[in-house]
């Protein structure tokens, strides 16, 4: 009963997270199509108003107008919008997934047996927990103290940008090294979910509040405020793409189990920004190709990375006996897997077969051969080797032909 509860409180959380996180991430992209959709207005009373730009849109049947001031307009009205709880609800909802999913199997999810680093493979649970927490939040400030030190005026967004890029690479290696590959991928796009959240707590909306108590006090805003509350919500529009595809980057093993895991990451964060950019000058009217061109080209290159090399795997199955019979593939199978994917699980962190994969009899198992192979193959099955496979085992496995 309790894997049972906790399968439906990881169910709800992760609604709640995919429903805030689109809220969230629409919402963001909506507000930077419309600045940079945004054309000096035709009306001199605009203009007189201070009024910066303005946007004429359809959509549902309606008409709509928008406009954005040079600083801020002369009145406030009373019942202002303000768009901070999406963003708060996405990362405590996905914090709380990770707690549920990874902190409560730390052996399972976290640590990494195959580290080159002795200590980091030899971590405990509460260990691994540990320094978990201590990349997620060392990564914001670290990008923090990047932002306040290389940029505090927003004047040199170009080098921070450069900065920026430098230092996810630098956590995505970092990540591969220190955590199994499923939660390295996930933890560097927690980081950068981290940094977008914060940027709206710790920045965006302070910034905000202190404009509109300055004009509610008769005063003119700090003009820095606004400045670092749009340098801050432009980093968050290039997080989103690879966000999103780190979060969703545990359905595939094939990225995260490679030796070079760290760098189809990278590729693909990079891809990301690039082909967000390519919408962000869309919408001021400018249509550069050349980025979603390059984005394409890092993700041909992260998936050509990622192969497997067809050589090595011909010349392994060559090397081993090619006809293992039933009870010897049947019999590691038992030993390594059916813990957890059987239609009873034996393993308290699952109530059914986790991908609804069960390996009862040999015809399931016949079944699921491809998939057996392949993440026996790529070391990520058993998860954190907790049955401890060894190579030899592994290679039988990769070897088997019916």
């Amino acid at each position: 009963m309790q894997a049972y509860m906790i399968e439906v409180v990881n169910l709800l959380l992760r609604w709640l997270h995919v429903i805030a996180a689109i809220a969230w991430i629409g919402e963001s992209i909506y507000f930077v199509m419309l600045d940079n959709s945004l054309r000096t207005p035709k009306a001199e009373s605009d203009r007189q108003q201070g009024i910066f730009g303005e946007m004429w849109a359809v959509h549902g049947g309606g008409f709509y107008h928008n406009q954005k001031y040079t600083t801020a307009p002369a009145k406030l009205p009373n019942d202002l919008h303000w768009s901070f709880w999406k963003a708060y609800t996405t990362w405590l909802s996905g914090f709380a997934l990770f707690v549920i999913l990874y902190m409560v199997n730390p052996d399972f999810y976290l640590v990494n047996p195959d580290s080159p680093w002795q200590w980091a493979a030899n971590l405990s649970g509460w260990q691994a927990n540990l320094l978990a927490l201590l990349f997620l939040f060392g990564g914001w400030v670290v990008y923090n103290q990047l932002c306040k030190r290389i940029s505090p005026t927003m004047q040199r967004d170009g080098l921070l940008s450069v900065a920026v890029a430098v230092m996810m690479v630098v956590v995505a290696y970092l990540s591969t090294q220190l955590f199994g590959g499923r939660a390295a991928f996930l933890l560097t796009g927690a980081v950068m979910a981290t940094a977008m959240s914060a940027n709206v707590f710790f920045w965006i909306i302070p910034g905000q509040r202190r404009m509109v108590n300055a004009m509610k006090a008769g005063e003119a805003p700090n003009p820095l405020d606004g400045k670092r509350g749009k340098q801050r919500s432009v980093h968050n529009t290039y997080f989103t793409l690879p966000v999103v595809l780190l979060m969703i980057s545990n359905h595939y093993s094939f990225l995260y189990s490679h030796e070079l895991a760290w760098v189809v990451m990278a590729l693909f964060i990079f891809a990301g920004a690039l082909i967000r950019q390519f919408f962000v000058l869309m919408h001021a009217g400018k249509w550069q190709w050349g980025y979603p061109a390059a984005g394409v080209a890092l993700i041909v290159l992260a998936f050509w990375v990622a192969a497997p090399d067809a050589r090595n795997a011909d010349s392994a199955s060559s090397d081993q006996t090619s006809d293992a019979p039933e009870n010897q593939i049947s019999g590691l199978i038992e030993e390594h897997c059916v813990q957890c994917h059987a239609s009873d699980p034996e393993h308290a962190g699952f109530s059914a077969p986790p991908a609804d994969y069960a390996f009862d009899d040999w015809d399931d198992i016949l079944a699921h051969k491809a998939v057996i192979q392949q993440v026996v193959e790529s070391r990520y099955m058993p998860l954190g080797n907790v049955t401890k496979m060894t190579d030899e085992e592994r290679a039988t496995i990769a070897a088997w032909e019916e």
